[in-house]
C-alpha cells in the first residue's frame, strides 16, 4: 500500500510504502505518519536553506556556531589573543570616480571572489566588508594554535590570487572587453595581540566583531603597505620565526599610537 507524503509548498515530498492490508484501520496511522514525515522533511529543507543563507552573509565559523547553539548570539565578549588581517584596494577611490556604479560593484565582487577563499581556506573568519576593505580574524571564534602563520599564509595567498586576477583583467582590457583603466591593488596589514571579541551591538541588531589595539594597528599597517605587499607587526614576525622571510621597515609612528611600532614587509613563508 502506497501513501503520498503530503505536498509542502505545492511539491510532492515523497511516497510512503506500507506493507499492510488496505483497511481504514491501517490507513489512518499510515496517513498520520506520512504527514509527520512531510513536516520533518520540510523542516530539514528549511534548516539547510537557513544554513546556506547564514554562510553567505557571515563567515562559516560564525554561522555554524550560531546554528549549533543560538545562545552564542548573546551580547558580550571576551579577551582573546588573535591575529587580525586588514586588506583594502589602493587606488579604489580614483577608480570609482572614473566608472559607473555598476562597474564599481562588479569590480569589488570580482576582487572579493578572489580574496575570500584565501582567508577561509586558512581558517580565517571574515567579520567585515567595509567598501573595498575587509577585516579577517584568526583564532576567533574558532581556535587556531598557529594563527599568526595562518594569517600570513592567507595574506600571501591573497596577493598571489590578486596578481592572477590582475593578469586576467589586463587580458580582458587588451581584448576590448574592459575599459583600459588602472585597476586597484590589494595592500595588507597583519598584527597579533589581545583583542576584545564577541557580539557587539544592541538587542535588535548585533554583529560578531573584534576591537582593540591589535586590530587598530593592523589597520594602520595596511594603510602604510605598498600595493601588492603585506606588512606585519613585530609580534606576528616573532611568532613566524625562521619560517618567514621579511624586510624590516624599522620603527613606524602610527596614528593614535604614542610609541613607535616596528614593522616588516613579509615576502615569503615556508
Amino acid at each position: 500500500m502506497n501513501f503520498r507524503v503530503p505536498a509542502v509548498k505545492d511539491k510532492l515530498a515523497g511516497v510512503l510504502e506500507v506493507p499492510v492490508g488496505r483497511t481504514p484501520h491501517d490507513e489512518a496511522p499510515a496517513e498520520t505518519l506520512a504527514g509527520q514525515m512531510s513536516i520533518s522533511l520540510e523542516n530539514g529543507r528549511l534548516y539547510q536553506e537557513l544554513g546556506t543563507l547564514f554562510r553567505q552573509y557571515m563567515s562559516p565559523d560564525v554561522a555554524a556556531s550560531l546554528l549549533a547553539d543560538p545562545a552564542q548570539a548573546a551580547l558580550g565578549g571576551s579577551l582573546v589573543e588573535l591575529t587580525a588581517l586588514f586588506a583594502d584596494l589602493k587606488g579604489f577611490t580614483s577608480f570609482s570616480e572614473e566608472v559607473y556604479s555598476g562597474e564599481v560593484v562588479d569590480m569589488l565582487n570580482r576582487y572579493h571572489t578572489a580574496a575570500v577563499p584565501c582567508i577561509l581556506d586558512n581558517g580565517g573568519t571574515i567579520v567585515q566588508f567595509i567598501g573595498d576593505a575587509l577585516l579577517a580574524l584568526f583564532n576567533a571564534p574558532a581556535r587556531q594554535p598557529d594563527h599568526a602563520r595562518a594569517a600570513a599564509r592567507a595574506a600571501l595567498s591573497l596577493q598571489a590570487a590578486a596578481e592572477q586576477f590582475a593578469a586576467k583583467v589586463l587580458k580582458e582590457q587588451r581584448a576590448g572587453l574592459l575599459r583600459e583603466l588602472e585597476w586597484p591593488l590589494f595592500r595588507v596589514g597583519i598584527n597579533t595581540g589581545p583583542a576584545l571579541v564577541g557580539n557587539i551591538g544592541s538587542p535588535q541588531l548585533r554583529s560578531f566583531n573584534a576591537m582593540g589595539d591589535c586590530v587598530d594597528v593592523a589597520a594602520r599597517l595596511q594603510t602604510l603597505a605598498e600595493p601588492g605587499t603585506v606588512v606585519i607587526g613585530s609580534t606576528t614576525r616573532d611568532l613566524l620565526g625562521g619560517a618567514a622571510t621579511a624586510r624590516s621597515l624599522g620603527d613606524l609612528h602610527l596614528k593614535g599610537k604614542s610609541q613607535p611600532v616596528h614593522a616588516y614587509v613579509l615576502t615569503s613563508l615556508t
